[in-house]
């Protein structure tokens, strides 16, 4: 007890000074610490360079420190080193402690399992606990959560949904009893002070193109991936003009759609991506226009103006990929 006092006095000292704003007071009560080996401290700076706070922002810094407190048991740490490994696309070293997050009933890893889940992206596709911890993640109030639930409701078939329900109330259950028996832990920087991790969301039943993520899932940012080569359809070569005498009239463009309504087509980390899906599905819907939404590092692909519902619902039809109506 006398050994560890001091230690406690000083992280406790450091997140006073950085409530106050003090960024730099607080990484130098930190990092003297977080080298000895305080898992507290290390996990306060690896919030620090998450944040670039009183620090460069630095991701790959953050997740090294998040590690050192991982390995050392800080639940927290052990919570966004697994949202760290995501986010720079390590999802296979990412899942086992996305699952531990999980059952302690953490929403951000919720909603990014729940997305992979939902659209098979490094696990085996899980529709019913997809919906389960999408679920508990917009149970505990994180929008993109909701925003992703009311998606797959489009989606998920109605057994699907119902064994999903019932899984919920499992989790919820598992998560309590988890919590009563955590210990409680010394003071360090509230994990509210990351921005959550976002699913695109989560898009989809069926699998969304390589790399998309769910749509409204802010989905923690997805690790680099090669840039597929941009699929951009060549122009089509105009009609030679006849020999006459008058001019011939251009030919008209395809009407635009000019209504509210619109579709969306996936959420990828590459625009890149999501022009190369334009690319490919333009020709289908019509005059619809594409608009490349970006959040949280997630570029949405959407295409409108619909007039009504129902000419998004048949623009989804046709487009023959898996797509969602978004309302005005």
């Amino acid at each position: 007890m006398l050994v560890a006092a001091p230690a406690i006095a000083d992280v406790k000292t450091g997140v006073d000074a950085w409530a106050k704003g003090e960024y730099p007071r607080a990484i130098a009560e930190w990092r003297p610490l977080a080298v000895a080996g305080d898992p507290d401290a290390q996990f306060n700076l690896a919030q620090a360079y998450k944040l670039g706070r009183g620090v460069p922002l630095d991701p790959a810094l953050a997740e090294s420190w998040f590690r050192k407190a991982a390995m050392k048991g800080h639940v927290q740490a052990s919570d966004n080193y697994g949202l760290a490994l995501f986010q720079a696309g390590k999802k296979s070293e990412a899942l086992p402690w996305l699952e531990k997050s999980v059952a302690r009933g953490e929403p951000r890893t919720q909603l990014v399992l729940g997305t992979m889940l939902f659209n098979g992206d490094g696990v085996p596709r899980d529709f019913p606990r997809a919906y389960a911890l999408m679920t508990r993640a917009s149970s505990a109030g994180l929008q993109s959560a909701s925003q992703t639930l009311a998606q797959m409701d489009q989606y998920i078939s109605p057994a699907d949904r119902e064994k999903g329900t019932a899984l919920a109330q499992q989790y919820a259950l598992s998560a309590n009893q988890a919590q009563a028996s955590r210990s409680t832990a010394r003071p360090t920087v509230r994990p509210t002070d990351l921005p959550p991790a976002q699913v695109a969301e989560t898009r989809r039943p069926s699998k969304l193109p390589e790399s998309s993520l769910p749509a409204h899932v802010a989905a923690p940012t997805r690790e680099p991936s090669a840039k597929p080569a941009s699929a951009t359809p060549r122009p089509a070569k105009p009609a030679p003009a006849k020999a006459v005498a008058a001019k011939p009239s251009p030919r008209p463009e395809p009407a635009r759609a000019t209504g509210n309504w619109r579709v969306q087509l996936g959420a990828f980390r590459d625009q890149g991506n999501a022009e190369s899906l334009w690319g490919r599905v333009r020709g289908k819907l019509g005059g619809a226009q594409p608009f490349y939404t970006k959040s949280a590092g997630v570029t949405r692909l959407q295409a409108g103006g619909f007039g009504s519902k129902a000419d998004a619902t048949r623009a989804c039809s046709a487009a023959g990929v898996p797509c969602v109506v978004v309302a005005p």
